[in-house]
């Protein structure tokens, strides 16, 4: 018995042991997980301030940089005027070489150049005169086009080139041309305004309003569209009507008094021609029918007029050869006939008397 309780007791403090142990190790690993952690976040929070200082330099750096100006415009300029494209306003900066650029439709690019120090000028593929340099290159390097023509449409970029950088400016050339604005009435009482040969299109508009069509037509050679809207007041007691046409050049209105029998003078003029053209068919049909029954009547006399000799000849030469009468009366004509004929040659006759 003695032995049995010692051995329990060791085998309980055996036990007791082991869990102090393995509670003292849980507590090291703990504190061993704890530091860690803490050891990482310190390191991110000072990655991140370090990575946050980088890019704080590198922002400033960049503030202190300033980009080239680049500035992109939209010119819209009436056909026939002059235009002046001028290039980015450079201070306090001497300009080595300036360039101009010129991309037209269908064409060569245009380049011309001007060097500062040399007062040099040069150029490639430029051959239309109406462009050229506007004043002193010294002073203002600008291009001229005088006058505009609608083949002047495209691109054209200034490029300067300083000890500061390099600046641009571009211009895309809209040429206007205004619409030539025309009104009329038809003869079936509708109006018709027309704006030809406009860039861009024009608009157009009624007073009073109508029932209206519009129609665009393009002019693919120079880019010009004429518009066309025909209109009409039906059922409305419209006396004046009023075409406005809106455009970039400008606006324009007409005005037409409309003819209320318009609309009836078409039939008006169909019922007078139509009774002298029927008349005029009556007569050649008249003529041409007189000409068939004559022609049909002067046939059937020949032909009763053929057959009547064709049966009495049988007659007559069955008459002259059987009758005596018509033997001796052709014997007297062939005599007479003789006698004459002797007598105009003044010939003798001689009677021999019979031995």
């Amino acid at each position: 018995m003695p032995c049995t309780w010692i051995t329990s007791d060791l085998q309980l403090l055996l036990i007791l042991t082991l869990f102090l142990v393995a509670e003292c190790i849980s507590a090291v690993m703990e504190d061993l997980v704890t530091s860690n952690n803490s050891l990482m976040q310190q390191m991110v929070k000072d990655n991140y301030s370090w990575a946050s200082t980088i890019t704080s330099s590198l922002d400033r750096k960049q503030s202190t940089v300033t980009p080239p100006a680049e500035v992109n415009t939209s010119l819209s300029v009436p056909v026939g005027t002059k235009a002046v494209l001028s290039c980015p306003l450079v201070l306090c900066t001497s300009i080595l070489l300036t360039t101009w650029e010129i991309v037209l439709r269908d064409k060569l690019p245009c380049f011309r150049a001007f060097r500062g120090d040399t007062n040099e000028t040069k150029g490639r593929n430029c051959t239309d005169e109406r462009i050229t340099w506007a004043s002193r290159l010294d002073e203002n390097p600008a291009l001229q086009i005088d006058p505009v023509a609608i083949t002047h449409d495209g691109y054209y970029r200034c490029q300067m080139v300083t000890p500061n950088g390099n600046f641009h400016r571009g211009y895309h050339l809209q040429v206007l041309v205004p619409p030539e604005v025309t009104l009329v009435q038809t003869e079936n009482g509708t109006a018709v305004c027309k704006a030809v040969a406009g860039k861009p299109a024009a608009q157009i508009s009624w007073t009073p309003e109508g029932d209206c069509v519009t129609e665009q037509k393009h002019h693919w050679g120079n880019d010009t569209v004429t518009i066309q809207s025909t209109c009409y007041w039906e059922g409305r007691h419209v006396l004046n009507v009023s075409c406005s046409v809106s455009h970039l050049t400008g606006n324009k209105s007409l005005s037409i008094e409309l003819d209320q029998d318009a609309k009836t003078s078409a039939p008006l003029r169909i019922l007078r021609i139509v009774p002298p053209i029927f008349i005029i068919l009556v007569i050649i049909g008249s003529i041409w029918l007189l000409k068939i029954s004559g022609c049909r009547k002067l046939k059937k006399t020949e032909h009763t007029s053929v057959f009547e000799e064709d049966e009495m000849q049988p007659y007559a030469s069955y008459t002259e050869k059987n009758n005596p009468l018509y033997d001796t009366t052709n014997r007297v004509k062939m005599s007479k006939v003789l006698q004459s004929e002797v007598d105009g040659m003044s010939l003798h006759t001689v009677y021999v008397p019979e031995v």
